[in-house]
């Protein structure tokens, strides 16, 4: 058994190297460099570089574990242990000189996701929770708030790259919730905004057709911090999932019965 604390401070201080490192090149940015890996959706050499630095390191911290990454370093082949790495989450944020961006690392194993530590740059906040602990933010304890009101409950959402196979099913959400919750917000990072559902800020997170360097920090971040995370059925089994909605717990099965009616519309993509 790995000793989970060791780790996890060890990843905060990784996690803070590598968004200095993205602080730092943001001021020499240099747009004519940017990738376009699909429509509308961008990789930058930063993005590259900081997987490098970060998965470089955590093969000295723990040799034996595989990798999940969103610029595809590492493979996850039958490692008892895998690092879920999103080196710059948000990077179109990022590359307009916008926020939230932030870098996540996760540690899972077979069965569960083990440690999470989310960087959001913008705003120097780190986040981190381990398997049996409690959530943090910059060293104190974070709790999902307390709202079981969806008329009063502050969400946000994500629109996926694949603009085509979402859009119905994102106009009909928006149709049902605008002028029916607290607030609506499309900020862009989807590692930042579960740990802000985590941080209390927002009653709940969604987003389809999302990868799992995305949510995985997030995810237990935002479980340890009372909160709680599914698919648009329903399953909490979403590690791997498309589609994912975090919430603070409270309002989850009244938001999960617009999503889950409407997911039909995301099948018919």
């Amino acid at each position: 058994m790995v000793d989970l604390c060791f780790l996890t401070e060890n990843v905060k201080a990784l996690a803070l190297q590598a968004g200095n490192f993205l602080k730092k090149e943001r001021l020499s940015f240099d747009r004519s460099r940017v990738e376009q890996k699909a429509a509308h959706d961008y990789v930058s050499y930063v993005d590259k570089a900081s997987e490098r630095l970060i998965v470089d390191r955590l093969r000295q911290l723990l040799p034996e574990a595989g990798f999940i990454t969103e610029e595809g370093t590492g493979s996850l082949e039958e490692q008892e242990y895998c690092w879920v790495v999103d080196p710059l989450d948000g990077t179109s944020n990022y590359i307009h000189g916008h926020t939230p961006y932030c870098v996540s690392i996760a540690l899972r194993d077979r069965r569960e996701v083990l440690l999470g530590v989310v960087y959001e740059c913008g705003r120097d906040e780190l986040f981190w929770a381990c398997k049996g602990g409690k959530a943090y933010l910059n060293g104190t304890e974070i709790h999902v708030s307390d709202q079981r009101v969806l008329d009063q409950s502050f969400i946000e959402l994500g629109f996926p790259y694949d603009a085509e196979r979402y859009r119905a099913f994102a106009v009909k959400v928006v149709e049902e919730l605008y002028g029916h919750v607290g607030g609506l917000r499309l900020m862009g990072s989807a590692a930042a905004e579960i740990c802000y559902v985590a941080a209390g800020r927002f009653e709940a997170r969604v987003e389809g057709f999302i990868g799992p360097w995305d949510i995985a920090a997030g995810y237990i971040i935002l479980k340890q911090a009372g909160g709680m995370m599914t698919d648009f059925s329903g399953d909490e089994n979403c590690f791997d999932a498309a589609e994912v909605f975090a919430s603070n717990g409270k309002i989850h099965q009244d938001l999960l019965q617009v999503l889950e009616k409407n997911k039909k519309l995301l099948e018919k993509g």
